[in-house]
């Protein structure tokens, strides 16, 4: 099995943080970003493919081409088009099953195994009381993902998409599925995609729920990720 990570990004909300460091690169606990969600993959991920962008070369120089025993590739996102689109990126390089996971955000190992267990195809959420921007989720009965609801739920309960995903190759038979961004930049989204490939395809889509996910955002998510970690 292989792992997708997506690191291209300045994360330019991280303010001069990132000035002359990738955001995947800052420190939690000691420990970098990439490094955490390096160390939650189970020992079926025998590869992991890195997209790096903005000074990707640090990424390259820290991580090299193996880690943890584990072969690590990169491929770079010239064109900032969407996290479908780096995800595109790594086809020529996928051989199978695959994860995908954002190269910021925190993922609990359990979430990851639970993710990985599934059959098919699976999309880790997390259930809030207050959405923050973006789509919610929509789920059937079984537990199935049956459509993203696009607007603003800022607020109000429902499922939240952590973009840990598990897929394969089936993902780049099928056009990816063009969105216009809050700056009113076009890209290729991801779950849209996702979701979209699913349900024409037919493979059924598993909501897995998180236990502990933790978006990093802005400055002050590094302090609450280190709290929420047992770190002094």
């Amino acid at each position: 099995m292989q792992a997708v990570i997506l690191a291209a990004g300045r994360g330019t909300r991280m303010g001069g943080l990132t000035d002359t460091v990738p955001k995947p690169l800052l420190l939690v606990a000691g420990k970098s970003l990439l490094a955490h969600k390096l160390d939650a993959l189970p020992s079926e991920v025998h590869e992991v493919i890195f997209v790096i962008g903005y000074q990707g070369q640090m990424i390259r120089e820290e991580f090299g081409s193996e880690y943890g025993g584990r072969r690590v590739q990169y491929v770079e996102q010239e064109e900032l088009n969407g996290t479908m689109g780096a995800v595109s990126l790594a086809k020529p390089l996928i051989t199978g099953r695959f994860i995908v996971m954002m190269g910021d955000d925190l993922y609990g190992t359990e979430d990851v195994l639970a993710a990985c267990a599934t059959n098919d195809w699976a999309l880790v959420v997390e259930k809030t009381e207050t959405m923050a921007s973006g789509g919610r989720v929509v789920v059937n009965e079984r537990d199935l993902v049956m459509g993203i609801e696009e607007g603003d739920h800022r607020g109000t309960p429902g499922l939240m998409n952590t973009n840990l995903i598990v897929l394969d190759e089936r993902i780049f038979a099928y056009p990816m599925v063009p969105i216009r961004t809050s700056n009113g930049k076009d890209e290729y989204g991801l779950p849209q995609t996702v979701v979209a490939v699913a349900s024409e395809a037919g493979i059924p889509l598993h909501a897995v729920y998180a236990t502990s996910w933790i978006q990093i955002t802005a400055p002050e998510d590094l302090e609450r990720a280190e709290a929420l970690l047992g770190v002094e």
